[in-house]
């Protein structure tokens, strides 16, 4: 058989080609190796920085978390020393009226005055306190109910009464719509 000359020259060129390639595939080998560790120690750096700053960052917000925890409780100590001051400084005048139906009472030999001196301190104090958002409960001929009156007894008051507050012990209190004191109260049967 007689070969071309052509496809020998040709053969010769691919074979030239894939000697090429696969000379350059293992010099690219070569640098990939002689590289690879340095690209793993730079990565490898990184991610340490990068841990010890996540590492400094997690350990900023814990303290500055423990500080605001110890903050408001340090606030929250304060406003419960001092929530009733309101209250205490609109209540003083009331007390001053007091001392002064207290002195008066001593020199005085009527009673009429005095009864009216106390109303006027009690009316007072009561304008005081409602200012402040008490509110007196009414229970009297209202329908018993468990979560605004206290049952002290049981009375038999016929059935147009029944399951009702036939009396009111002790007035129940709200401030500002909550239940303070419940209503001291006898309730028909």
């Amino acid at each position: 058989m007689i070969e071309n000359p052509e496809n020998q020259t040709k053969t010769g060129v691919e074979t030239d080609i894939e000697s090429a390639q696969e000379k350059n595939l293992q010099d690219v080998e070569e640098v990939i190796a002689d590289e690879l560790p340095l690209v793993e120690a730079d990565t490898e750096s990184v991610l340490r920085q990068e841990v010890a700053e996540l590492k400094d960052k997690y350990l900023r917000l814990f303290a500055d978390f423990e500080n605001f925890r110890r903050r408001t409780a340090k606030e929250k100590i304060d406003l419960m020393a001092t929530a009733n001051e309101d209250v205490l400084k609109s209540v003083l005048p009331v007390l001053d009226d007091f001392e002064r139906g207290l002195a008066s009472m001593e020199a005085s030999t009527e009673v009429e005055p005095l009864k009216e001196g106390v109303l006027l301190v009690y009316n007072k104090l009561f304008k005081t306190l409602e200012q402040k958002g008490l509110k007196p409960m009414s229970s009297k001929g209202e329908m018993f109910n468990p979560d605004l009156h206290e049952s002290i007894t049981q009375f038999p008051a016929g059935d147009e009464n029944k399951g009702k507050v036939v009396d009111e012990i002790e007035k129940g209190y709200t401030l500002n719509e909550k239940v303070i004191r419940y209503a001291k109260v006898v309730v028909g049967m």
